[in-house]
C-alpha cells in the first residue's frame, strides 16, 4: 500500500488508522486489517468500496460520516465513544466485561492469579473468529483528519492529554488533524469525567 495504515496503542486501546479502500484494493486492506486484528472498521467518510468485502471477513462495519476537515457532531462523537467501551471496556477499565482471557475473575472478584489478569483482550467476529488484542480500524478518504480526531478522543477519553493525543498520533501519522481540527481536540473534554458525581 502506498500509503500504509498506522497502529496507535495506547493502555488497552488500539485502533488502525488508514485511508480510504477501494473495491480493487479492498483485499490488500483486509489482510493489513486481518494482521492487526481489527474487529470493527469505521467508515467516516462517503462510501468507496462494498461493504461485504468486510463483513464476508467477520469484520463489522461501521458508518459514522462527518464533513471533511471538520470535527463529528455530537450524536458521531456518541457512537464512536459507544463503540470504543463496547470494544475495549469503558475508559480506564482493562477491558469489557468477561472479554478477557479464561480465569480473570469478573469485575466483583479479583482475578486468580497475575498472570490470569495480563491475559490479552479478546474480541468475536460476526463470523464467530476469536481474536486476541482486537482493534478498531478507523478510516476516512486520507487518513489525516477525520480518522484521527476520532483516535485521539478515544485516547483523551482513556486519560491523556488533548494536545499529548495530538502529538502522539503525529508521531506515528504524519501530517494528520488539521488546525480547525487542532482546535477541536484542545477544547474537548472527557465524558467520563463529566459522568462522575461527587458525594460528601
Amino acid at each position: 500500500l502506498p500509503n500504509p495504515p498506522t497502529l496507535i496503542e495506547y493502555r488497552n486501546l488500539r485502533f488502525l488508522i488508514f485511508d480510504a479502500p477501494s473495491d480493487r484494493t479492498g483485499p490488500i486492506y483486509l489482510k493489513e486489517l486481518q494482521r492487526h486484528h481489527v474487529t470493527d472498521v469505521v467508515r467516516v467518510c462517503e462510501p468507496t468500496y462494498e461493504r461485504r468485502i468486510f463483513q464476508d471477513a467477520g469484520i463489522e462495519l461501521h458508518e459514522l460520516p462527518f464533513a471533511d476537515g471538520e470535527a463529528p457532531p455530537a450524536q458521531i462523537v456518541i457512537q464512536w465513544l459507544a463503540l470504543v467501551a463496547k470494544r475495549f471496556g469503558p475508559p480506564g477499565s482493562p477491558g469489557p466485561t468477561g472479554a478477557r482471557g479464561a480465569g480473570t475473575g469478573s469485575p466483583r472478584q479479583p482475578p486468580a492469579s497475575a498472570a490470569a489478569a495480563a491475559a490479552p483482550l479478546t474480541a468475536t467476529l460476526t463470523n464467530g473468529t476469536v481474536v486476541s488484542n482486537p482493534a478498531i480500524g478507523v478510516h476516512c478518504v486520507a487518513g489525516l483528519g477525520r480518522a484521527p480526531v476520532l483516535v485521539a478522543m478515544a485516547l483523551i477519553e482513556a486519560g491523556m492529554a488533548p494536545l499529548d493525543s495530538v502529538i502522539f498520533i503525529r508521531e506515528r501519522r504524519r501530517g494528520a488533524i488539521n488546525n480547525r481540527q487542532l482546535k477541536y481536540i484542545e477544547s474537548y473534554k472527557r465524558r467520563a469525567s463529566q459522568n462522575k458525581s461527587c458525594s460528601i
